[in-house]
């Protein structure tokens, strides 16, 4: 049993795929770099800063497989995937405007 080819991409298809990374990247080292500062104004103490900078990543490796496993299984009529990113979205954006009124 062969493998079908792997399509080629053009090089403008590569540039947004790359640009689009650039935004990520940009986010992530947004969030890095006042994520300490966004802490202590929500009412952190600094003693309390390092287990909330691993509370993420402890979240992440935690729920990562677990949806992973779901969509693995799951098949709509949007894709596997689409679906648990729609609803990560939603999620996000609701709380993120609900973390200014946290304290």
């Amino acid at each position: 049993m062969s493998r079908p080819a792997k399509p080629q991409l053009s090089f403008w298809q590569i540039w947004n795929m790359c640009f689009g990374f650039l935004g990520i990247q940009f986010g992530f080292a947004l969030q890095n770099a006042n994520a300490s500062r966004i802490f202590e104004t929500l009412g952190a103490d600094m003693d309390a800063v390092p287990g909330l900078w691993i509370a993420a990543p402890l979240t992440g490796l935690l729920v990562q497989p677990v949806i992973g496993y779901l969509s693995d299984r799951t098949w709509t009529r949007c894709g596997r995937r689409r679906p648990f990113f729609m609803i990560g979205a939603v999620l996000t954006t609701l709380a993120l405007l609900v973390m200014p009124n946290s304290p």
